[in-house]
């Protein structure tokens, strides 16, 4: 019966919304990551020209410095008040549509310039969007929900890369790349809509009186909640619990070709079986994070994350087998699926309802901070020790964040790992 009703959460209508909240908010990233790039290449511009346009997705890492505006302020559009969530929810995506639809009428063989500034727009209101999502998605669910909502916003959001990433290719070679992008923007119109239809969430805390409240509070209430020593715990935990595996995928392309598989067989079985394996790991995940609570889901997927890098170096030791790859894939993205939806769960209940948008940023901006450095030196650790050694060296960095656990969620508290008051 406990079964029956964790796949029956997901027809009620908080988590239809995650989903289409979750696909408007990957939409813009992959359209910097896939769409550009293509675009910019197909045009002739060159590889290091393109190269540099990576420094623009920086408004991701420092999004938690505007974020405290988000949590003050509530917009009016047109002299309407749409509460502070949805007044932000639909700024943002109107602003991420039109700039979208405005890449392709420059031409980035003239104005390059005038491109990467559009681009550079595009990645903050992006951020940004990502911002009041994620606040409003903490709001809209309660705790026991925030692992099974995670999930599917997560999925939704990995679904939406399909659209910059396979749709608007293709149409690039029937259509003009200005129609392209207009049409790519247009599968904004459900997140646009859905922000003014729904509800504002009900939040029984008063939002911060003036900036400087939502500048100062929200740092200062983290620290003072359970003390500071615990406030450093859950910094070096959000630092720490996915190190292992994002270092372990972060060369995986490379790793494959070192192997010997061809460039066919690395995309027919990573970009198709890896992509529904970590979609299926996260919707499992979000069901069992209601029956598990969030705590025991950390241990558990944790677990099934080091197991997954461990695959890897299996795979380095037997060679290009294909049945091997597509299994070890399978096995890596279900246990990110699985990790990742316990993770952000965490992350959402260990928020502070009066600072969501503030908190929220500061933590996901966090855990992206370790990763960006650890994946740098990856290469080199590979030149040094072998892809064998390597693996075993990226497990052993998921052990820090697990063994903070018993502190940060033990496995006794089921639904509520930090106490908020």
């Amino acid at each position: 019966m406990k079964l029956k009703h964790g796949w029956h959460a997901y027809f009620n209508m908080r988590i239809l919304i995650c989903f289409f909240l979750g696909f408007t908010s990957g939409l813009p990233l992959f359209v910097l990551l896939n769409l550009v790039q293509a675009w910019l290449r197909s045009e002739k511009v060159d590889l290091e020209s393109i190269g540099l346009f990576a420094l623009i997705q920086f408004p991701y890492t420092w999004k938690f410095i505007w974020a405290p505006i988000m949590d003050r302020f509530s917009p009016q559009l047109l002299g309407v008040r749409l509460g502070r969530r949805r007044a932000w929810m639909l700024f943002t995506q109107l602003g991420v549509a039109g700039l979208i639809a405005a890449l392709g009428f420059i031409s980035p063989h003239d104005t390059l310039w005038v491109v990467a500034v559009l681009a550079a727009a595009l990645a903050f209101f992006s951020a940004s969007l990502d911002i009041v999502l994620d606040a409003y998605r903490r709001e809209l669910l309660d705790d026991r929900e925030q692992g099974l909502g995670t999930a599917i916003h997560v999925n939704a959001y990995k679904i939406s890369s399909l659209v910059p990433g396979a749709l608007a290719l293709i149409l690039s070679d029937h259509l003009q790349w200005s129609a392209v992008f207009v049409i790519t923007a247009v599968f904004m119109l459900p997140g646009i809509i859905l922000a003014l239809v729904v509800r504002e969430p009900a939040v029984h805390v008063a939002p911060p009186k003036s900036l400087r409240d939502a500048v100062v509070l929200p740092f200062q209430e983290f620290m003072q909640r359970n003390g500071w020593r615990h406030a450093l715990l859950i910094l070096a935990f959000v630092f720490l619990y996915k190190l292992g595996d994002s270092m372990a995928t972060s060369l995986a392309t490379a790793f494959y070709l070192d192997l010997g598989f061809t460039r066919t067989e690395i995309g027919m079985i990573a970009k198709t079986v890896g992509l529904w394996a970590s979609i299926g790991g996260g919707i499992v995940g979000g069901v069992l994070l209601m029956q598990l609570g969030i705590a025991r889901g950390l241990w558990i997927f944790g677990v099934a994350q080091m197991a997954a890098i461990l695959g890897f170096a299996w795979l380095a030791h037997i060679g290009p087998v294909e049945l091997w790859l597509a299994f070890v894939i399978s096995c890596e993205m279900f246990a990110t699926g699985l990790g990742t939806a316990a993770f952000i769960a965490y992350i959402a209940q260990t928020t502070n309802p009066r600072y969501t948008a503030t908190q929220f940023a500061l933590f996901t901006s966090l855990s992206a901070v370790p990763r960006t450095f650890a994946n740098a030196g990856a290469g080199y650790i590979v030149e040094q020790v072998g892809w064998l050694e390597f693996f075993f060296i990226c497990t052993a960095l998921a052990l820090p964040g697990m063994l903070l656990l018993p502190w940060i969620a033990p496995w006794k508290a089921r639904q509520e790992p930090t106490k908020i008051s």
